[in-house]
């Protein structure tokens, strides 16, 4: 009776060492995701200068990417970062755009138009491009990392079903609705 009383004593302890040592190291695992404390955009986009030298973590898609003198310049619409530090794939949540200059040999044909990237890097100030018919202000961000996404297949963004659909008796037809069934004529 002491012995499986002392047995149970063991395995509560060695239970109660696992869920401490689990606990300590979730915690280390999402300090280390997290990395830099980025600003919300609004901050960034309004007062560049303030956070200049900072290194930060952005997302978005790009919109050109262009091989300069000093590297390739890459011009991102800015989008919110969830927990994975992945871009949202809806456009609507951007709070504007920023340059991100890849001072090494980056091909602009690596990174089309379209793609979603994160980029950790540095702040070093801002530039004034021409937007359409206007003039804006661009946050600039030198890269020390950059990151690709490919949007999941699940994703809400695709359609369910590409055209053309296929018919239970082995037919393609042209609609959601069956209207053109090959043999309907």
């Amino acid at each position: 009776m002491m012995q499986v009383k002392l047995l149970q004593g063991i395995v509560i302890l060695s239970i109660a060492a696992v869920v401490a040592a689990c606990a300590s190291s979730s915690e280390t695992v999402d300090s280390a995701q997290n990395g830099p404390q980025t600003p919300p955009f609004t901050q960034i986009k309004t007062a560049p200068d303030s956070f200049k030298g900072q290194t930060l973590v952005l997302g978005g898609q790009v919109l050109a990417a262009r091989r300069m003198k000093d590297g390739t310049r890459i011009e991102v619409l800015q989008l919110p970062l969830n927990d994975s530090q992945q871009p949202t794939l809806d456009l609507m949540k951007s709070q504007g755009r920023f340059v991100a200059i890849q001072r090494e040999f980056l091909d602009p044909a690596t990174l089309p138009h379209g793609t979603f990237i994160t980029i950790t890097g540095e702040l070093t100030g801002s530039i004034t491009l021409p937007l359409d018919e206007t003039d804006y202000t661009y946050p600039v961000i030198d890269i020390k990392s950059l990151h690709t996404w490919v949007p999941s297949q699940d994703s809400n963004q695709w359609r369910s079903r590409p055209y053309p659909y296929y018919s239970p008796f082995g037919h393609p037809y042209w609609g959601p609705y069956g209207r053109a069934f090959p043999y309907y004529w």
